[in-house]
């Protein structure tokens, strides 16, 4: 077996060139208050640190979710054009200098399936390492299914995680969401593979900021940093900032991962009452919705991203990046996708921009249903 670090190499195939305004932004300090500028140091070769952990990733990552999925994208198939789609988003994301890659057990055709999200990743990591050096940062989650007891449950996964990536240890585990009879044995297995060398660093995922402090102090008793909390979070889905989430992965010096920083491709723009979204989103992101409450915020992303010849999911990227302690991870289905992400890097919005594009946002109210955070909580509201 490879180790999950391996080394580094390759530019960016399609680089994009930033205007003017783009290059004087790039220069800017970092914006940071309070433990976020430690959680979110910048390291000399432009990565970040997760939390307190020694593992550094780029500044954004991939998500790898739709790879191998017929549950939700892919319109319900998977073929060998898909396929070769996502191993050019993996390529491409390398090229363009973007390393980290975020996956979980159940993604693909899940745990038990002959295609799951974790194998392909690990195959396109030995494809791309029989031509060259590359260095990939993997983090992939735990699924606290009910029938999983105890600590010992999450290092039986975690191996079994390794052999699908066919490495001997990632950078980053995470707890997928909190468990329905409790956390205390995941959050122990968690420190006992960090013990064990089998994982870098660990994280949770759609945690609350109850459920965050109680896992942080936990670990902390061990001498384990609690890296990240992976959660949903975009431009018009702000629910970290408004339920504590944020201000405590702040505070405590925790990295806060992004998922859906596009809200699943309704931020890029492409969308239209004339052409919404297919699928499950298409029941959430209606007709309606894209003409009256999210047109006027779309123009206006068009508008700055037009003064920085960038295109709309470039700008929202570097919203999330501009909150500072913050990693989005878009998923890349295809390399033309991947490159796309690459430019939200190496410049920055004006504080004012930043500020603006929030103000207008918090007239949206978007109908995302509930997040896993809160779905648990209805479920079971009796539980920790």
């Amino acid at each position: 077996m490879m180790a999950g670090t391996l080394q580094v190499a390759g530019g960016c195939l399609a680089p994009l060139l930033p205007s003017r305004r783009a290059a004087a932004a790039a220069v800017r300090p970092p914006r940071a208050s309070g433990a976020s500028a430690a959680a979110a140091a910048v390291e000399e070769d432009g990565k970040v640190r997760l939390g307190g952990s020694d593992v550094a990733v780029t500044k954004l990552g991939i998500g790898a979710w739709s790879w191998g999925d017929t549950t939700y994208w892919n319109e319900f198939q998977w073929d060998d054009r898909k396929l070769k789609a996502a191993k050019g988003a993996f390529d491409a994301s390398v090229d363009c200098g973007i390393t980290f890659f975020d996956t979980a057990e159940v993604y693909g055709a899940g745990i038990s399936g002959a295609i799951n999200s974790e194998s392909l990743l690990g195959r396109f990591i030995k494809e791309r390492q029989q031509k060259e050096q590359v260095e990939v940062a993997i983090a992939t989650k735990f699924a606290a299914l009910p029938w999983r007891l105890g600590r010992g449950s999450v290092i039986s996964a975690l191996k079994d995680s390794l052999s699908r990536l066919g490495v001997s240890s990632v950078e980053l585990y995470q707890l997928h969401w909190p468990g329905i009879w409790g956390n205390e044995g995941y959050l122990d297995g968690l420190g006992d593979a960090y013990e064990q060398g089998l994982v870098k660093a660990v994280g949770v995922s759609n945690y609350s900021e109850k459920r965050l402090r109680d896992a942080y102090e936990r670990l902390k008793k061990r001498g384990v940093p609690l890296a990240s909390n992976q959660v949903n979070y975009s431009l018009i889905y702000r629910n970290p900032e408004e339920n504590g989430v944020k201000a405590a992965c702040d505070e405590l010096g925790i990295t806060l991962i992004a998922y859906s920083p596009i809200a699943q491709g309704v931020l890029t723009g492409k969308y239209t009452p004339n052409n919404p979204p297919t699928g499950p989103r298409g029941r959430i992101y209606t007709p309606e919705f894209l003409t009256k409450v999210l047109q006027p915020l779309i123009n206006r992303i068009k508008e700055i991203g037009g003064s920085y010849e960038k295109t709309p999911t470039q700008v929202v990227l570097n919203w999330l990046i501009c909150q500072s302690n913050v990693v989005p991870i878009p998923g890349a289905k295809n390399a033309e996708q991947a490159r796309e992400f690459a430019g939200a890097l190496g410049w920055s919005l004006t504080d004012q921009e930043v500020e603006e594009l929030r103000s207008m946002a918090r007239e949206i109210k978007p109908v995302i249903g509930f997040p896993v955070e809160k779905l648990f909580d209805y479920v079971y509201p009796g539980a920790k």
